[in-house]
């Protein structure tokens, strides 16, 4: 690990610490796979409590960490805040894309960890954000390029998102990482290789390097470049021996 690597390392380490000490949960800002894949790495008697991770929906890709006490028995409540931001004159607006509603969110100053994902919608973009800057979002995000917008909160009770997923099927030798891959990014088998064992793709939240790395159903597999899929499973077996199986594209 580099030096950035073992500092975050170390943080986690000590929020753990507090949680088994203090006998509270405590909560790490957002973080990316790779960050991810490092606390998924740091050695499970290295760290004082227990973990889960959530990004404020399923499936989320950027998704804060909560060290949970040994006494815990209560469902955890994330200190993550939805916020809707969109035109304020559907007529007049531009076509924005992901990239221009997080650029002006970073143009505000505001460190990229303390942003989740950012969902596109049809009429703007619901981004998952750490609740001690949510007011300042409200207040000071006006404008994405030239078009003005609206932000507003969305109520946490009763709120669900669920992403639009394209079902795709395809049959492959083997539940190998390398062949799902296949089904969802038509990209040749020499690309693909590529993109797994350069780093790029991580199965949950995991590095994985391995082509030959066998999927089990609902693994959640991000490659960096291409984009995001969940492997729905086998759906039968063709006489030749080979698996029907089905994905869920993003």
């Amino acid at each position: 690990m580099n030096k950035e690597e073992t500092m975050l390392a170390k943080r986690l380490t000590e929020l753990s610490k507090t949680a088994y000490h203090r006998d509270i949960v405590t909560f790490s800002d957002f973080l990316n796979l790779n960050e991810l894949h490092i606390l998924h790495s740091i050695p499970k008697n290295s760290l004082s409590s227990p973990y889960e991770t959530f990004g404020g929906y399923e499936y989320a890709e950027r998704q804060m960490v909560a060290f949970l006490p040994g006494a815990l028995s209560y469902a955890v409540s994330y200190p993550i805040c939805v916020l809707c931001v969109s035109p304020a004159h559907a007529k007049y607006a531009e076509a924005l894309t992901h990239r221009d509603y997080l650029g002006a969110i970073l143009n505000l100053g505001i460190e990229r960890r303390k942003i989740g994902d950012l969902a596109m919608q049809e009429k703007g973009c619901l981004v998952f954000c750490r609740d001690t800057i949510a007011g300042f979002m409200i207040e000071q995000l006006t404008k994405v390029r030239h078009t003005v917008i609206t932000v507003r909160k969305l109520e946490q009770e009763g709120f669900s998102y669920q992403p639009k997923l394209q079902e795709v099927s395809g049959t492959v030798a083997s539940v190998r990482l390398d062949s799902v891959l296949a089904i969802g990014f038509p990209l040749s088998r020499s690309k693909l290789v590529n993109y797994i064992e350069g780093g790029k793709t991580y199965v949950n939240g995991k590095l994985v390097t391995s082509n030959g790395y066998h999927l089990k159903e609902q693994d959640i597999i991000s490659v960096r470049g291409l984009g995001r899929i969940v492997y729905g499973g086998i759906l039968s077996e063709t006489r030749k021996g080979r698996y029907f199986v089905r994905i869920y594209k993003y």
